[in-house]
């Protein structure tokens, strides 16, 4: 047990003796006690019992003799005999699963060393292996599967974090008092977002969306600004497990609270709200509950504030839900392609904000109002000045669907054409589809321009 993971369970301990201490007292000193009272006396007790024994996990016991894992055989992650150990680009060693779910975390450096990674490559360590086969054999000691599933990866120390009471103890405090709730809030944000095992436990309590967001009531989630960013950013944390995206969506209360939360709160819960909704929305009926529940008015009004830590959470999530055709509509009719096309032309996030202009485009509506608010001379600018092939890829593909709806934009086009050569010039050096799109309204151009010159 090394200096570090002895301090946090010895730390844990201590906050679980003292909770256990509350809730005695509380019993023992009132008559009417309430038996809720009980059950979190008798959870947490088998919490502080599971931590007691999770001091002796890097130990072996057989024969009455009791064996310790060599430091060396000890992944300096999860503390325990290394199954499947990888060296990085530093030369340290690690168990695979568990330095993989580090980088998963979004890390780049080296646990130990702390020194950025050149590289994210993770070598075999044979030989570390092989001496880990070998000493198993020695001392009878079965060697543990490899860790499959990355979510599954949890150390010595987390473990008493998946006990059944430990999650109910968490929710229950969540309809107590205030400072209960902020705590059990506090709490439940660090573990999801560091636990992918802890965010697959909400799925086996079919309760547990609603006792999470039971202190935000409706019209009001913003009364404690840092409460409502605890929960709204658990939900965030939450909706990335898969199985939980279902879960979430369909909860009653769940989406028109993040709804909510994207007017009103601190910028990171309007953010995370935002973000939540992009994640939820990976399951195609989410898109349509989330497009029904009113999400596109104050998503695009969040786009259109021009906060930069919640513009690009906005546009990814509009972008993700509009994939649903009937959300397009809804869309246009809430002022997309308005806010949209002002982005673009300040040049604030103009590779998110053409995609979603692309996939708009396919609505006959937003094609109209595109037409009415400049967006020829916007786009031919992009073509122009754009080094992002993607981007010009998308100008044009746009160009050529206003082309084929209005012919009065074809004068600009021709301007422009006549003027600079934009489109000949990705006609013949533009992606494959931007040379057939630019190649297409040429046509069209030149067509027209030989029957009126016939005529």
């Amino acid at each position: 047990m090394t200096k570090t993971d002895g301090g946090a369970m010895a730390a844990r301990a201590m906050e679980l003796k003292k909770e256990l201490w509350r809730l005695v007292k509380e019993i023992v000193d009132e008559d009417d006690y309430m038996v809720e009272t009980a059950d979190q006396a008798i959870t947490t007790l088998c919490s502080l019992k599971y931590l007691k024994q999770s001091n002796n996990t890097l130990s072996f016991k057989l024969d009455d003799h009791a064996f310790t894992v060599p430091q060396e055989f000890r992944c300096p992650i999860s503390k325990e005999l290394m199954t499947d150990p990888v060296v990085l680009a530093t030369g340290q060693t690690y168990d695979r699963a568990f330095i993989q779910r580090w980088f998963n975390e979004g890390n780049r450096t080296c646990p130990q060393t702390q020194q950025v990674l050149s590289h994210l490559d993770l070598t075999p360590n044979q030989l570390v292996k092989e001496m880990i086969s070998q000493w198993c054999k020695e001392h009878g000691v079965e060697l543990p599967k490899p860790v499959d599933n990355i979510d599954e990866a949890v150390t010595a120390a987390e473990r008493v974090y998946l006990q059944p009471g430990y999650i109910n103890s968490l929710l229950e405090k969540l309809s107590q008092s205030l400072s209960d709730q902020k705590e059990a809030a506090k709490e439940l944000r660090k573990l999801t977002k560091k636990m992918p095992s802890f965010r697959a436990l909400f799925g086996e309590h079919p309760d547990a969306i609603p006792q999470l967001l039971n202190p935000l009531s409706s019209g009001s989630a913003d009364t404690h600004p840092d409460l409502q960013e605890d929960l709204i950013t658990t939900v965030l944390n939450l909706s990335i497990h898969d199985n939980n995206k279902r879960l979430v969506a369909e909860d009653p209360v769940a989406i028109p609270l993040l709804i909510e939360s994207l007017k009103s709160g601190t910028i990171q819960t309007r953010s995370n709200a935002a973000a939540a909704l992009f994640t939820l929305s990976a399951l195609d009926p989410n898109k349509l509950i989330i497009g029904k529940s009113g999400a596109l008015k104050p998503l695009i009004d969040l786009l259109d504030e021009g906060h930069p830590l919640a513009m690009k959470d906005a546009a990814t999530a509009i972008f993700n839900i509009c994939f649903a055709h009937e959300n397009k509509g809804r869309a246009v009719n809430e002022g997309a392609v308005n806010v949209i096309l002002k982005k673009i032309t300040d040049h604030v996030l103009v590779d998110e904000l053409l995609a979603i202009l692309a996939m708009l485009s396919s609505h006959q509506n937003a094609v109209d109002e595109m037409g009415e608010l400049g967006a020829v001379s916007c786009l031919l600018n992009v073509i122009r000045e754009s080094t992002c092939e993607h981007n010009k890829e998308n100008c044009v593909a746009i160009l050529f669907t206003i082309c084929m709806n209005d012919r009065t934009k074809w004068k600009e086009i021709r301007q422009e054409e006549n003027a600079n050569g934009t489109l000949s010039r990705l006609a013949q050096s533009g992606t494959l589809r931007a040379k057939r799109k630019a190649s297409g309204i040429l046509e069209r151009l030149n067509k027209a321009a030989s029957l009126t010159h016939t005529a």
